[in-house]
């Protein structure tokens, strides 16, 4: 059995290496608050340093503090967002109207075919053809390309 220790691909004092890598970005700086928004208000007269400047780029939101805490804000009831209302659906074509009569018709076939005289030995099959004549019309009409009037960009395409 191999254990840690005869191992050749790491350390073998995981803690010590690890409180010397975090030493050393220390003594780099890394941790430290790099953006500063506070400026000195009244520098030194001796000191002809040049005063803090904010290292925060233009445009960039300041760091958050814990005193920014969003519970702390009240609740506004008008204040979400409002998606608008749906566009109506489209008028149905008569191929379509066709097609979901022909399912309908095998539904009514499958389930009472005395209706129409047939026993239901000859009535199931004739039903399920119905059916699946319909729901393969309905594929066939599908459309391959966008609507005329959505402009050029159809978004992502499988």
């Amino acid at each position: 059995m191999n254990s840690r220790r005869d191992s050749t691909d790491g350390p073998e004092d995981v803690d010590a290496t690890f409180a010397e890598i975090v030493a050393g970005l220390e003594r780099e700086g890394v941790g430290k608050q790099v953006f500063s928004d506070e400026v000195d208000p009244e520098p030194d007269e001796d000191d002809e340093a040049e005063p803090v400047r904010s290292t925060r780029p233009e445009g960039q939101p300041a760091v958050a503090t814990a005193d920014d805490d969003p519970d702390s804000y009240p609740d506004d009831p008008d204040d979400h967002y409002v998606p608008p209302d749906p566009p109506p659906l489209p008028a149905l074509r008569p191929g379509t109207i066709a097609a979901l009569v022909v399912i309908l018709l095998g539904v009514v076939l499958l389930l009472v075919p005395s209706l129409f005289g047939l026993t239901g030995a000859i009535g199931t099959p004739l039903a399920l053809v119905l059916m699946c004549s319909g729901a393969g019309w309905l594929i066939l009409r599908m459309r391959n390309t966008p609507p005329p009037d959505s402009g050029w960009d159809d978004g992502a395409v499988l």
